[in-house]
Parts: structure tokens; C-alpha cells; sequence
């Protein structure tokens, strides 16, 4: 009987992530399902849900907060929503992803049930409370499957078993490696973006900046409406201080600015390859971008030491003379394919690692490895 693997995913970002994983371990005979949660059940980021329903998987869905639920709520009815439901689907291996709060709740279950959980693209550094999550989260997990040979030697500095360290890679880079299969005139049309050039702008809120965020969302747009060219702006997250970012996109021009909640991911991997520059503080601006050689401007504190590649120029969202000289000199530049973060083969290291019969013979109980 096939081994059953229930991944978890809560945002339209990690679900990117998780699907070349789940298709390859589908192709591959294990039985694949999903508990989707988060913001992919909101209507105001675009209900996204439905994205992982195309999968053709087995799905269950859980509503795990209302608007302005604080962190800490939406962690505990994960954990309760998640408990009453691992207990009924007793699934063999439990994905979570990143960094994100639903993942934490989910690797805690685990953790608490001894159900094995594998942690993907762990070990990384951000400089914000997203690291001490995502480091929560390793802590937690049976498994890691890791991006880069720099986060497998932080998690091993986190005390953990090298056995259980696997670098295949960042998963999505699988997906941008290959033909999104959408022309961008689809994309255009369905989307209604109606610029011959573009950049796609990101801006997420920090959540040990939650106060500020607003100010830096009007310094930031203020110097991107200013140089003059077009943007298509992706609503950010629902982490605190969204409210203030969505304030300030709510009344940019629509003549220099396509406000969009979500996109489908084919079509917004294409939209990406054709971009005149990412700006933002979204971690595609430090993965995808360099991998597709797109230039990017990392903004702000939230990926702070996780990406270094020659088309990344970091800055606050205060040097406004730095923006402007990015848009004037990197717009519609491009770069050599940088493969920091693997080379577009994810999913099938994933795969190979489930098909070893060691994965699933290790025990439960954890020890620390000392250096």
C-alpha cells in the first residue's frame, strides 16, 4: 500500500512551492491530499483555494480566521482544527513549508502525535519573526528538505540529525525552469494589464514593523509612481500592518498601476520571465528573479542575508534616490541564470529521498546533535 502524504498550505506563495513536490510524490504512486487553510480561503486575496482544487487531489478545508485576527488566534484554532483532523486522516507523512504560522501550528500537531513531518526550504535567515518561526517549525519536523547547502549547515548548528537534512532545492525554481505554457498576451487579456512594459511590485508586511509599514509603503510607491513607468502590484499577505499597505495601494493611478489580489500561477510564472524588474520585499525577489535572471529591488528588513546574486540591489524604503536609480538603470536588464537556490530538479530529489526505505524506518524521538 502506497504511502499517504497530507500537505499543508496556507498562502497562494507556498502552495507555488508545495505543488511541484506534491505532483512529482503524486506521479510516483504515493497518495497526495491537502489541508488548505489561511489565505487561500479569503475572498479578499483572491479565494485561492481553487488553485489547489485544480490539482486533482484530495482536499480538506479549514477556515482558520477572520479579518484582524491576531497572530497568536489564528496559530491556536490551526492547532485545534489540525489536531481534529490528523486524528481522523492519519496520514503517513505531514509538508509543511516556510515560515508561516499555519505551518508552525501543523508541525506542532505533529510534533505532539508523533506523526512525521517534513519541513521544506528550513534553515534560512530573514532577520524578522518569520526566522524564528521558520526555525520553530525545523525544530519541530522528523524530515527537512532544504534549499541550499547553507541552510542545511544552519540546521545542523540548530542541532539536528545531518541523516535527516536533504538539499534538493527550492521547488518552485522546477516550475520556472520549464515553459510556463500561458503566452503573455493570455496573461494580458485575462489579468487586464494594459502595459507594453512592466514590473511587478510585492510590498508584505513586516510584522515586527507592523506600525511602520504604512509609511513605508507610500515612500516606496511614492518613488515608483515618480519614475514614470508601469507596475503590476500583487496584494500582499495578511500579516500585521497589511491594513496600511492596502490603504496606500488603494489610491495609486490606475494609469501607471494594475492592482491584482492573486494570479494563477502558470500565469504569473510568465509574467515574472517577461518583467522589466521585481521590486518588493517578497522572497521571489531573491529566489525566482536571480534564477530567471530578472533584476530586483529587495526592499526593507524581511529578506534580510537570504539571497546574494548580482541582479539584487538591497535598499530601505526610505532611499528614494537608490529606487529611482535602480528603475533608471535596471529596467528590462537582464542576467545570467543564477542557481543559488538549485537548478530546477526539486521534486525529483523530494521523490527519491521518499523512495528510500530509511526515510520511513527512523524513530520519533529526537536528540540533539551536537557540532
Amino acid at each position: 500500500m502506497s504511502k499517504s502524504l497530507l500537505f499543508v498550505t496556507g498562502t497562494r506563495a507556498d502552495y507555488g512551492k508545495l505543488e511541484p513536490l506534491a505532483r512529482a510524490a503524486k506521479d510516483a504512486g504515493f497518495a497526495v491530499s491537502f489541508f488548505v487553510t489561511g489565505m487561500h480561503m479569503m475572498d479578499r486575496y483572491g479565494m485561492t483555494k481553487l488553485e489547489v482544487l485544480r490539482f486533482g487531489a484530495p482536499v480538506h478545508e479549514f477556515l482558520n480566521q477572520r479579518e484582524g485576527d491576531p497572530q497568536d488566534i489564528v496559530l491556536a484554532k490551526t492547532v485545534v482544527g489540525f489536531s481534529d483532523y490528523i486524528a481522523e486522516a492519519q496520514p503517513d507523512l505531514v509538508i509543511v513549508h516556510g515560515d508561516r504560522v499555519e505551518a508552525l501550528a501543523c508541525a506542532l500537531v505533529c510534533a505532539t502525535n508523533y506523526i512525521r513531518c517534513a519541513h521544506v526550504e528550513g534553515g534560512e535567515v530573514s532577520g524578522t519573526i518569520d526566522e524564528v518561526f521558520r526555525h520553530c517549525n525545523s525544530k519541530l519536523s522528523y524530515a527537512h528538505f532544504v534549499s541550499s547547502e547553507d541552510a542545511a549547515t544552519r540546521l545542523r548548528a540548530l542541532g539536528e540529525d545531518a541523516g535527516s537534512i536533504h538539499v534538493i532545492g527550492s521547488p518552485e525554481l522546477d516550475f520556472h525552469a520549464r515553459s510556463s505554457g500561458v503566452p503573455l498576451s493570455e496573461v494580458k487579456s485575462r489579468y487586464d494589464i494594459p502595459f507594453e512594459d512592466f514590473g511587478i511590485v510585492i510590498f508584505h508586511p513586516v510584522t515586527s514593523e507592523a506600525s511602520d509599514m504604512g509609511r513605508q509603503a507610500e515612500m516606496l510607491f511614492g518613488a515608483l509612481q515618480s519614475s514614470g513607468k508601469h507596475f503590476v502590484t500583487i496584494l500582499p499577505n495578511n500579516d500585521p500592518g497589511s491594513e496600511a499597505i492596502l490603504h496606500v495601494i488603494e489610491g495609486l493611478p490606475a494609469s501607471h498601476f494594475r492592482v491584482i489580489p492573486s494570479m494563477r500561477f502558470a500565469h504569473f510564472s510568465e509574467l515574472m520571465r517577461n518583467a522589466a524588474c521585481i521590486v518588493g520585499n517578497s522572497s521571489m525577489g531573491v529566489r525566482e528573479a536571480p534564477f530567471l535572471g530578472v533584476p530586483s529591488l529587495d526592499v526593507g528588513t524581511r529578506q534580510t542575508k537570504r539571497g546574494k546574486s548580482p541582479s539584487i540591489t538591497s535598499v530601505l524604503a526610505s532611499d528614494r534616490q537608490t529606487i529611482e536609480a535602480f528603475i533608471e538603470s535596471e529596467w528590462l536588464k537582464r542576467y545570467e541564470r543564477d542557481a543559488g537556490f538549485g537548478k530546477g530538479d526539486a521534486a525529483q530529489g523530494f521523490v527519491s529521498v521518499l523512495r528510500e526505505p530509511s526515510f520511513w524506518q527512523g524513530g520519533m524521538q529526537k536528540t540533539f546533535q551536537d557540532a
